[in-house]
């Protein structure tokens, strides 16, 4: 099957988000008042594919979804807002999950339930997907799917979040080598080199990943090259919730990047980006799912 070619495809998770805004989290037994209820879609994925098709980058999206309603939801809101789903395959399983709370200090808690997420397995037109890209940002997947999946990328950027950052250096080692952008909090970098952050973020630079960018929420991020070190302060705004602020941040600053801007204003865009999507509620440029 030919697919028309995308500036940019990103894998990864699509889930349906409930978001519980609290007076503070739960002890066992007690039971407290959910001051506002957020339904809306996301997922690693369909956060940042939203995001950056919003930028006017022409994006594919691959994923996995349910077979019920839920499923039917992400595969029309694709469609509207011109990402190319052809890959947004439907099987019979539930579409993925995740139940997010955050109190009115913007603290979270997540509890995901990962359904068709799990299930997702590379085939030929997903590879043939791949391909007909001009890069591929890969996020929120399980390794052996990334590991696959980045051989075929023209250019690759790898956003791998706690759960695979943990996995450590060896374990990702073949993703790493053929990463271009590489997009971790200062948690994640210890998580995946085992070491304090900035002495870790030098390390994977000495592995050959030309751009190593760190972010750390409020205080802005820092982007590591063999030219030097950039800082950029994030632009001060109340925050509501941080879901999908790292996606967001990501998708601001590949847009610069694939626009050729220089390093320290691809840094500037990102934290603009991040700074639209924690001032809400939900993480993709989509509003709450209206029943």
């Amino acid at each position: 099957m030919n697919h028309t070619p995308t500036d940019l495809t990103c894998l990864g998770t699509c889930n349906i988000d409930f978001i519980s805004q609290v007076p503070h989290f739960a002890y066992s037994e007690e039971e407290v008042n959910v001051e506002k209820l957020h339904i809306s879609l996301g997922g690693s994925a369909f956060n940042f594919a939203s995001r950056i098709s919003s930028l006017n980058v022409k994006t594919g999206i691959l994923a996995r979804v349910g077979k019920d309603y839920f499923g039917e939801l992400f595969s029309g809101q694709l469609k509207a807002l011109n990402i190319d789903c052809s890959r947004l395959v439907a099987i019979e399983d539930t579409t993925g999950m995740a139940y997010i709370t955050i109190t009115t200090s913007a603290e979270k808690s997540i509890y995901s339930f990962t359904g068709a997420n799990a299930s997702f397995k590379l085939e030929k037109g997903d590879i043939e997907f791949i391909k007909n890209s001009k890069m591929l940002h890969l996020t929120g997947m399980y390794w052996e799917v990334a590991e696959e999946a980045s051989k075929h990328a023209e250019k690759l950027s790898f956003n791998p979040g706690p759960i695979m950052s943990s996995f450590g250096v060896e374990k990702l080692k073949n993703i790493l080598k053929r990463t271009e952008i590489l997009f971790l909090n200062q948690k994640e970098v210890s998580l995946l080199t085992g070491m304090e952050w900035e002495d870790g973020s030098f390390t994977l630079l000495d592995l050959g990943i030309p751009m190593v960018v760190v972010t750390n929420g409020a205080e802005g991020a820092k982007l590591f090259t063999e030219e030097g070190v950039i800082y950029s302060p994030a632009k001060k705004v109340r925050v509501v919730d941080t879901t999908g602020a790292g996606d967001n941040f990501a998708a601001g600053f590949i847009k610069s990047y694939i626009e050729g801007e220089r390093h320290k204003d691809c840094l500037k865009n990102a934290n603009k980006i991040a700074s639209l999507c924690v001032q809400k509620m939900g993480g993709s440029v989509t509003g709450k799912i209206d029943f």
